[in-house]
């Protein structure tokens, strides 16, 4: 594919590295070249990755993916789970009166230990896929203060992320704006919490709809960052979908690398 020229600096919160491409062929998740070569076809020059869903906890994967990111333009977070129910129906709630962390979970000893080793950025969180942390987990991850990208959705939806994460006041990137698959309502949702959270982000991986993206870069310009979604998303369409947006070119810059070099500071421009 030719290299896509935009003239941007662009950084992306969103791509997922499978630690074990030989053994785990898997969904056209590749190793670290493929993702650095598409990344350079897009003009990325950073991108954040963490590992794809995993049977049981995430600590190999998640040391595979950082020893991966050393000397690569990747930063990689750490994947975590959880042992609650992320359904906000009656079944959901009376599951969790009586649900406990197992081994395989995240516990709050663990948060502190990613934390505090220099290889991770920040967290991901699948609630539909890996469970919800608990209370315990929640406020280990306020305390460390590393951002968290959290994948919201129709399994998760904005009153749930509201009532846990945004609450704990954990900085939350949210993936797909808070509504994949396609949930343009949730997505609208999403938006709103802009107004009530200040340390909630809106990531663009999978919005596919104009008018969500435009109204958030229009009416939080500050708050929305770039993600490709790669690689079930080439990152070239992702870049695509946002130069196409009627918004001024400024928001376009804070949303491509501007707002997510304040939010990961490995993201940032290098000074040299």
């Amino acid at each position: 594919m030719l290299e896509l020229e935009h003239g941007f600096r662009v950084v992306d919160v969103n791509a997922r590295l499978e630690p074990d491409a030989e053994r785990r062929p898997r969904g056209g998740i590749g190793g670290p070249e493929r993702l650095e070569r598409e990344m350079h076809q897009a003009g990325i020059v950073r991108s954040v990755v963490y590992p794809p869903e995993r049977d049981r906890d995430y600590l190999k994967a998640n040391n595979a993916v950082a020893r991966m990111s050393v000397e690569r333009p990747l930063v990689p977070l750490a994947r975590i789970t959880g042992a609650l129910d992320p359904g906000t129906g009656a079944g959901s709630k009376l599951r969790n009166l009586t649900a406990s962390r197992a081994e395989e979970h995240t516990a709050p000893e663990d948060i502190e230990q990613y934390a505090y080793d220099d290889r991770f950025a920040g967290f991901v969180v699948h609630p539909a896929r890996d469970g919800l942390p608990d209370g315990e987990v929640l406020e280990a991850l306020a305390e460390v203060e590393l951002p968290v990208l959290v994948h919201a959705g129709t399994a998760f939806p904005p009153d749930a992320l509201a009532e846990t994460l945004l609450s704990e006041d954990i900085t939350t990137i949210v993936a797909s704006f808070g509504g994949y698959p396609l949930d343009r309502e949730s997505m609208e949702r999403t938006i709103d919490l802009l107004e009530a959270y200040d340390r909630c982000y809106l990531d663009t991986s999978f919005v596919r709809f104009r008018e969500p993206l435009e109204r958030a870069l229009m009416e939080h310009p500050d708050r929305v960052l770039f993600g490709s979604g790669a690689p079930d998303s080439h990152p070239n369409v992702a870049i695509m979908e946002i130069l196409t947006l009627d918004v001024p070119e400024d928001a376009m810059r804070k949303a491509f690398s501007n707002n997510a070099g304040r939010v990961l500071e490995e993201l940032a421009p290098r000074s040299f």
